[in-house]
Parts: structure tokens; sequence; C-alpha cells
């Protein structure tokens, strides 16, 4: 045999070997998903995370007609939850839920992180957009924002303070951000997580904080937290009379956290589009928005690319927030 047809028989064999593979990997795709499927949630069991990972977990999992599993795996502000994602073989079967802490707030805060919140994920689809509210202790004379902000400049740097989950916190940036917009000046003080932070704000050791909506309505509701502004898109139809700080003159707050699904890089299309059907199905379902709806979230039905545009706009904000208040966790 010539060089020349030996070339051309192993030009055929690669061609032959690449189109097996081409159809291996569509078979697969088109029988997804054949076994259960792990859902990675990086926080602890009970909070707003975990909650929407549960619905989409039990209402997507009718529609792809298999159990999604949830797994919580906590710690490190959700890089080590995200982490493991990350590392998981890029089938479907891991999948992890993404929020505006692991895809936005951290990466802008950690100097060192095992994962890349673009390049080691592909976007599946936000579900749940979850405002969070500022509020002060009810003792304060200030009634609404203006007035809060008017208190805060006529008094001495760091008379008035606000309370957070841990430096670099999704509170602590989002707080330093609004401060840098109204220009007052708040002291910050750090906390090991938000229950501990919201109970000293209550109990007037620390003026203000700004935490998840469902964190903070029973006490609100309770009259122990006066709320003065939502991080969101819109008002929440469980706070009504509270404004957003779009309308308070603020938009570059942004529009709130949110909670989507994401999956290893290299995950196939079609097993990325099949999961992004399910959890669309999933909010149809009367039901699931109502559970969504009880702890004040929207629904946020998206394509891949559209919540690849709501991961990019987060990263910008917060490395924006980040160097601008000069905020290191580590």
């Amino acid at each position: 045999m010539s060089r020349r047809q030996l070339g051309r028989s192993a030009r055929f064999a690669l061609a032959g070997m690449f189109a097996t593979l081409s159809f291996a990997g569509f078979a697969q795709a088109a029988d997804y998903p054949s076994r259960p499927i792990k859902l990675v949630v990086p926080f602890a069991a009970g909070g707003s995370t975990d909650i929407v990972a549960r619905l989409v977990a039990e209402y997507a999992g009718r529609d792809l007609k298999q159990t999604i599993v949830v797994e919580n795996k906590a710690g490190a502000g959700g890089s080590m939850g995200m982490e493991q994602v990350a590392r998981s073989t890029p089938d479907g079967y891991t999948i992890g839920m993404a929020t505006m802490s692991t895809h936005g707030s951290n990466p802008a805060v950690y100097r060192k992180m095992n994962y890349d919140p673009v390049k080691d994920f592909v976007p599946v689809a936000n579900v749940v957009a979850v405002p969070s509210i500022f509020a002060i202790n009810p003792n304060l004379p200030a009634k609404n924002m203006a007035e809060f902000v008017a208190l805060a400049k006529g008094a001495p740097a760091d008379r008035y303070s606000f309370a957070s989950p841990g430096v670099g916190s999704l509170g602590h940036v989002n707080i330093e951000n609004f401060m840098m917009l109204s220009g007052i000046k708040l002291l910050h003080v750090p906390y090991r997580g938000a229950g501990p932070a919201l109970n000293d704000v209550m109990g007037g050791q620390v003026d203000a904080i700004t935490d998840n909506l469902s964190s903070t309505l029973p006490q609100v509701l309770g009259g122990k937290l006066r709320p003065l502004a939502v991080l969101g898109a819109e008002r929440s139809p469980l706070l009504p009379d509270v404004p957003t700080y779009i309308e308070l003159g603020y938009p570059d707050m942004g529009t709130g956290g949110w909670f989507g699904l994401v999956a290893p890089a290299g995950t196939p299309p079609e097993v990325v589009d099949r999961l992004n059907q399910a959890v669309r199905a999933a909010m149809k379902d009367p039901e699931f928005r109502k559970k969504a709806e009880d702890v004040g979230g929207t629904l946020m039905p998206t394509t891949p690319q559209e919540f690849q545009v709501q991961i990019e706009q987060a990263l910008a904000r917060y490395a924006k927030v980040a160097k601008a208040a000069n905020i290191q966790a580590d």
C-alpha cells in the first residue's frame, strides 16, 4: 500500500472513530437520565438555598422521571460545594445550586478559590430570585431610607453600625455598595453567621443589617426589625409598602439574589437543554410557584444563555465593589 493510501486509510479510520464517539455521546444524551441525579447545595440544610433546591429536586424530578438527590456540602461560603460540582464528571448526573454568593460576590472577595465561576461550569437555568431587605433596629428614629441616610450623614463616621454574617459575605458586600452609592459610612460588625447578626440588630447592639427576605420576614412582621429597602427587581408582595433600591434612586445596587442550576463544564448541550426543560416544567406547577413565593421568591425561568449573562453581570458588579471598598475575605 502506498504512503498516500495509508494516509487516506488513517483519515477514514479517525473519521470513523469520531463519528462513533459522537453517536455514543448523542445516544447517552438521548437516554438521559437513566439513573438518579445528585444536586449539590453548597450551604447547610434548612436555609433558603436548600429549600429551593429541594423544590427543584421534587418537581423537576417528576418531569425527568428520575430521582434527584439533594446533597448539602457547606463550607467556605459555598466554595466547597461548588468545587465538588466543578470537579465532577460532566455527564449531567452531578449538578449544583449556584447563588449570588458562589457566582457573584465570593469570586470578588476571595483571592484563592478552587473553582472558576465561568470556566468550570455551564449554566443550566436560573430558578428563583430571592430579594434581601435592608432593615434597622426599630428604636432608631429613622422611619424610611431617606431619614436613615440623613441620620448617618449627620453623625460622626462609624457612629452607626451594620451587622453581617462575616467579612466578604454577600450581606457585607451589599451594604458596602450602598454606602458608596449613598455617601454614608457605617461601622461593619462581622459575625459568624446570619443568626447571631440578626439577634444583635434586634437587641440594639448593632443598628442595621441586610439579609434574605425569607430569613428576616418573621422578625419584620413581629416588629423586631424595621425594613427600609428591598433589594429586588420589584417590591415584594410580602412587604408591599417597602420600596426597592431602584425606586429609592440606587439602581446600581442591582436586583437582588438568585438561586440557579449549573453543571460541570463540558456537560453535553443536549443534557443541559433537558435539565432546563425540566426546570421550566417545574415552574409551571402551581404548587411549585406557591412554595417558592412562600419563601419570598420570584420565579426566574431563563435559558442557559440568559443565565450566563446574569452570572457575568453579578461578577462584574461585585468585582467593582470589592475593589473600591478593598474587601478581602482571606
